[in-house]
């Protein structure tokens, strides 16, 4: 589960459940990457440490748990967290860890990334074609896993979601270095490479628990308002975080030409002087340089910048909890409450 949540006693049963099923998530995941061939074994073992908060197959968890109480009343997998996790929301939990960790590795190649998780990324050990196609072996394998559920909903899914992933990477790619850039279209990129996956985790949870579907849609319309919170967080964490404390390179996206929430906002309300300082500043930023950074955090701030990208994200959050009110009271569904505040409070 999750450590950025402090968990109260009273859930700590459902923790427990959650933390053995994604250990099974983890367990399955290297299952679908087992190759004979030591060169590929070698890198899929590297992503397997990948796994970070596992939020995906975390949510698609609590999602079929708290969806199920609504469709299922009296039904033990509904109200009994000691209950395993039925093979089918497990399989569609591990896909979902997969496709997200071929993002990962697909990432650090446009990001030219070299750390995640605090350890070394392949593209940097190992080079960007092997990245590459490590990216592409891992997506196949999600498609593989996916389609052993004998579901066609499902399948497509799953694949409408790797296109939709696909098409916000290329439209954030085609709007890179690109100053004019609208919160629109940064809602529009956000949307489709980061909340579409989480959506469909949650909305996949609830369907294989046999919610109604005005319930499956709302526990989707909780995963995208999560997701966009999530990405925002993600956005701040880039320019104010700790590198030691978040794991990754910091300040890619500036170095890369891809303006955040916080950015696009400053640009937009800074005065003229107040904005060509910080163009300038931004021509800087490839060299992340410390003092640089510094300079950035301060431009921010003085238009409250950082304060707007959080209040849109404390908005979202709350919409998100607001889905949430169509389920009816749960553990799984105090969980996800939980987790929804914790997206904003998190330093990684």
């Amino acid at each position: 589960m999750p450590s950025m949540l402090d968990i109260p006693a009273d859930l700590s049963p459902l923790q427990d459940h959650l933390a053995g099923s994604l250990s099974l998530v983890e367990r399955r995941v290297a299952d679908a990457l087992r190759s004979d061939l030591p060169a590929v074994h070698s890198l899929c073992r590297h992503v397997a440490r990948y796994h970070g908060k596992m939020i995906r197959p975390a949510l698609t968890i609590l999602s079929a748990l708290a969806a199920g109480q609504a469709a299922q009343p009296h039904a033990s997998v509904a109200t009994d967290p000691h209950t395993p996790t039925p093979d089918p929301i497990l399989v569609v939990a591990t896909v979902c860890e997969m496709v997200h960790l071929a993002t990962l590795v697909h990432d650090d190649v446009l990001d030219t990334a070299d750390t995640r998780r605090g350890q070394g990324t392949i593209n940097a050990l190992h080079g960007n074609e092997a990245a590459v196609i490590l990216g592409d072996y891992l997506f196949s394998a999600a498609f593989h896993l996916c389609s052993s559920l004998g579901d066609k909903d499902t399948s497509q899914s799953i694949a409408s979601v790797g296109m939709t992933l696909c098409a916000g990477e290329l439209l954030q790619n085609a709007h890179r270095h690109d100053l004019s850039l609208d919160e629109a279209t940064y809602f529009g990129i956000v949307e489709r490479k980061t909340a579409s996956l989480i959506a469909a985790a949650c909305r996949l949870g609830a369907k294989h628990a046999g919610a109604p579907a005005n319930l499956v849609a709302a526990l989707e319309r909780f995963g995208l308002r999560l997701g966009v919170a999530f990405q925002i967080q993600d956005d701040l964490l880039d320019l104010t975080g700790d590198q030691r404390v978040v794991g990754k390179s910091l300040l890619k996206d500036l170095e890369k030409g891809k303006l955040t929430l916080p950015m696009i906002h400053h640009l937009t309300t800074a005065d003229a002087v107040q904005r060509g300082r910080t163009l300038l500043l931004l021509e800087d930023a490839a060299d992340r340089a410390s003092d640089t950074a510094e300079a950035l955090r301060r431009a921010l701030e003085s238009t409250r910048s950082i304060a707007h990208a959080r209040t849109v994200a404390e908005t979202l959050v709350r919409e998100a909890r607001e889905a949430l009110g169509q389920c009816p009271p749960s553990p799984a569904r105090r969980m996800m409450e939980l987790m929804a505040d914790a997206v904003v409070t998190r330093a990684f």
